[in-house]
């Protein structure tokens, strides 16, 4: 099958959870015989290590350059416009669209569209030619408001109550205009089906199990971990109540305790605001498996989000014990004393970490039984099974 992919971003190097499951599915559909060409909006360009790895499975790929954020343009339509904020950012784009209905003239057994926010440049064109499309959703965007918008001025409130409107109102647009829509969990398929009648699949986020197979963590390093991309808000938010709250509680039973801080897109203002000696800011680490093995609990302490998070599969695949909240565990089938800790406040959160210090015994259980969950159900193949699965019923119902 020919497949025409599109995506606002690079999904190489793999520096978030969408990127990486970008770059994972791509790579084994590729393997699987489908020809691939991306079509990326990206605000950074394509060099030459990112086009020699992808271009290694591509069929072709295909990179327009994004405006600027404070582009002239940009801020009149957030502010003017009927497209919410990050389809404002992401759309109007009079090149992109050109070559997209260049693409169009050629025929395609799957047209691939990934989350609503980046739809705008291809809307006019798919409604012209009918052409049918399918549309990847990572998160139900319009319920992710709060991370970002807590982040605006109060004197904004009317823009956010305006923009959250519009978020929904676009959301459902585009959803009616597709002809299949994939979520990543059955929580976010159950809630986006309640608001569209296009049908809904899942195909779950996955990790590349065999990479993280020799990993072990360090218990006697007494080592706590996070990772995240911080241009994400959540994950912002994840770092401040990890250092503001939980740390200090956690650091009253286990003094010993340390925390290493890493991921993409590092604030630099954070070592400063959080200057205690026990804390290491890693930023973004291309070695996760060797950051793993010098780890000796994984933290997700989110609080907003949506989807499942990849992080959390990586660390549970790594053999690393887990303690993170409802949020850190949605979209998992995991349960609480099995394969993970739960903890929903600051003082819950840093007495379970303490008990995962304490008894190595009880977090080498707990770390077994994510290791063979993740094993068993998020390998990025039994994914890729999945997306594939979706272009033959699709297929199989257009002939």
């Amino acid at each position: 099958m020919r497949v025409l992919w599109i995506l606002p971003y690079l999904p190489w190097p793999a520096t978030s959870g969408g990127k990486t499951r970008q770059y994972h599915l791509l790579k084994n559909l590729a393997r699987q015989g489908y020809r691939i060409t991306l079509l990326v909006q990206s605000k950074q360009p394509a060099d030459e290590a990112c086009r020699s790895e992808l271009e290694s499975f591509l069929e072709a790929l295909i990179v327009f350059p994004r405006r600027p954020l404070r582009h002239p343009l940009t801020l009149l339509m957030a502010l003017f416009g009927r497209w919410p904020l990050l389809t404002s950012i992401n759309g109007h784009a009079p090149e992109l669209e050109a070559e997209f209905s260049r693409l169009l003239e050629s025929s395609w057994d799957i047209v691939q569209i990934e989350h609503s926010y980046s739809f705008q440049p291809y809307a006019r064109e798919l409604k012209k030619r009918q052409q049918p499309f399918i549309l990847t959703e990572h998160n139900l965007e319009s319920s992710l408001g709060g991370a970002t918008y807590n982040r605006f001025p109060r004197w904004m409130r009317p823009f956010v109550v305006w923009d959250q409107w519009r978020a929904r109102r676009w959301e459902r647009e585009v959803f009616a205009a597709a002809t299949r829509i994939v979520a990543v969990t059955e929580e976010d398929a159950t809630a986006i089906r309640q608001l569209t009648q296009t049908p809904v699949d899942v195909v779950v986020n996955g990790v590349d199990c065999a990479a993280f197979s020799t990993v072990s963590p360090s218990p006697e390093e007494q080592r706590l971990l996070f990772l995240g991309n911080y241009e994400y808000p959540p994950n912002v938010d994840a770092v401040t109540w990890l250092l503001d709250e939980i740390m200090p509680l956690l650091w009253q039973k286990r003094p010993d305790a340390k925390c290493t801080v890493a991921g993409y897109a590092m604030q630099q203002e954070w070592a400063l605001r959080w200057p205690d000696s026990r804390i290491e800011w890693a930023g973004f680490v291309e070695d996760l498996a060797g950051l793993q093995r010098t780890s000796s609990v994984f933290v997700a302490p989110l609080q907003d989000g949506g989807g499942s998070k990849l992080k959390v599969l990586e660390a549970m695949a790594g053999g690393l014990p887990l303690v993170t909240t409802r949020q850190g565990a949605s979209g998992l089938q995991i349960q609480d004393g099995q394969e993970y800790l739960h903890a929903d406040d600051a003082e819950s959160f840093a007495e379970a970490v303490a008990r995962l210090l304490e008894h190595p015994a009880q977090a080498a259980s707990l770390a077994a039984g994510a290791r063979h969950y993740v094993r068993d159900r998020h390998d990025w193949q039994a994914a890729a099974d999945q997306l594939a699965g979706v272009y033959r019923s699709i297929k199989g119902a257009s002939e």
